[in-house]
């Protein structure tokens, strides 16, 4: 089946005209995802007498990507190593064990196995390889210098089964990853709101949509001085009808609203240069019942290792555990597209895949025999659908390696040492290891691209 992307653009039927704004604010972000509140907690933290809006669609935060994935503290074991995924996972762990550890969030470093059958001992030798050579991340802050970034450890298959004891006997070799872990997001997200919410300049709007953003036109006007220049956004509340809506002018504008992420930025764009948007649907499979006898660890299998290897769509079925001991699987990887009925490019295609969210048992048989490669005794009819998460691509199937995107536009183009005025960043394509990257990303925004303004 040939999966197709979204080109929608916001406001693409032109049902909202312009409308002056009412209200200035230093920083408006987009999105209250475990991103976009990591960049505004920041924000706040940095200036503390400027205002910080946060708009969120939902009722409340972390409703689409940031609640429904793995809650792996990533290591930052996979990606190339000059990529901005390697750089701010590394960077991110490290922030999040400090940030759980200062504010009591519960969270435990398990620890990951990735496992390797002989004909795959090769590619664990390769990520140990490049883990020894992995460079400190911008921003670190180090008390040994020496000190390996991202220590791993070969070791053979009858070491990994003394830690695992049900692996497959035909598990030759693993790579053991000691800075994996895992933590309970939502109590990370409330710790994000709540520092936004006691600071003095941040705000929480939930139920809110964003349904237009145009560069601010100058306007003579009692409320807006004469030097402005930003992004008037245009939203609605709640219930609120066409013509109820706000508009403000935001100084600077984060667009980090995760699945809808080009969205914005293509209603400032030609056709033609419009962002696709490609949508990769995750399940999570309970489990009870033997094969996994005193589970302790995450336990991955090796990723897709032949032709386009770089392209890491999924690092396979893997097994995971929660804080309470819960067993999951997954996620497995299922490309989804817009119905051929509906129009790709038409607003009301923005949200379909809301209805790929229920679970289902129509994944668990692939899922077991993924999982039984390496741990053969899980028995199928131990195997429930949990939930489902969708994760947002820029590339197609097969599309190769994508890295996280920052993009800046300027709402002027007006220019004064070489940059316009009115920056907006917008953030796409970012999956996982988003959730351990959060504060990372949210340092990257605000000290390396806003720090420039």
């Amino acid at each position: 089946m040939s999966i197709r992307g979204l080109k929608v653009a916001l406001n693409g039927n032109g049902r909202f005209k312009y409308k002056s704004p009412e209200l200035v604010v230093d920083h408006l972000v987009v999105g209250a995802g475990v991103v976009g509140l990591a960049i505004a907690q920041r924000l706040c933290e940095k200036f503390p007498h400027k205002s910080t809006y946060v708009v969120e669609r939902h009722s409340r935060a972390g409703e689409e990507t940031s609640s429904r994935n793995s809650e792996v503290i990533h290591s930052g074991l996979y990606y190339p190593p000059d990529s901005l995924k390697t750089r701010l996972c590394l960077r991110g762990r490290d922030m999040i064990y400090e940030r759980c550890q200062a504010l009591n969030i519960p969270h435990r470093k398990t620890g990951k196995l990735v496992v390797a059958t002989s004909g795959q001992q090769s590619y664990i030798e390769n990520l140990h390889a490049k883990s020894l050579r992995l460079d400190w991340p911008p921003h670190s802050q180090l008390t040994d210098p020496g000190k390996p970034v991202l220590p791993t450890k070969l070791i053979s298959g009858d070491e990994a089964r003394s830690l695992e004891p049900d692996l497959s006997k035909d598990i030759t070799a693993a790579l053991w990853c000691p800075e994996t872990g895992i933590l309970d997001s939502h109590t990370f997200v409330e710790s994000l709101e709540k520092d936004i919410i006691d600071s003095d300049g941040g705000e929480l709007a939930y139920g809110t949509r964003i349904v237009r953003v145009d560069p601010y036109r100058h306007q003579p006007s009692a409320e807006i001085p004469d030097e402005e220049h930003g992004w008037v956004v245009q939203t609605l509340t709640g219930n609120a009808s066409d013509g109820e809506g706000d508009a403000l002018l935001a100084r600077t504008l984060i667009n980090s609203s995760g699945l809808s992420g080009p969205f914005i930025l293509n209603a400032l764009l030609p056709p033609e240069q419009r962002i696709p948007i490609y949508y990769a649907r995750g399940s999570y499979a309970s489990y009870k019942g033997p094969g996994i006898r005193g589970v302790s660890h995450l336990i991955y299998p090796c990723p897709y290792t032949g032709p386009n290897a770089h392209a890491f769509e999924s690092l396979g079925t893997h097994l995971t555990l929660d804080l309470n001991g819960k067993v999951r699987f997954g996620p497995d990887l299922e490309w989804i597209s817009p119905p051929e009925d509906l129009d790709a490019s038409s607003e009301a295609a923005i949200d379909f895949w809301t209805r790929h969210l229920v679970p289902s048992d129509s994944r668990l048989a692939q899922m077991h025999q993924a999982v039984t490669r390496y741990l053969p005794n899980v028995q199928f009819e131990g195997m429930q659908p949990d939930y489902v998460g969708i994760r947002p691509k820029l590339v197609p199937p097969g599309g190769g390696f994508q890295d996280f995107v920052f993009r800046t536009d300027y709402a002027s183009a007006h220019k004064h040492g070489g940059r316009g005025k009115g920056p907006m960043v917008s953030l796409l394509g970012i999956e996982s290891p988003g959730l351990t990257s959060s504060l990372a990303i949210a340092e990257h925004v605000v000290e390396d691209l806003l720090g420039k303004e």
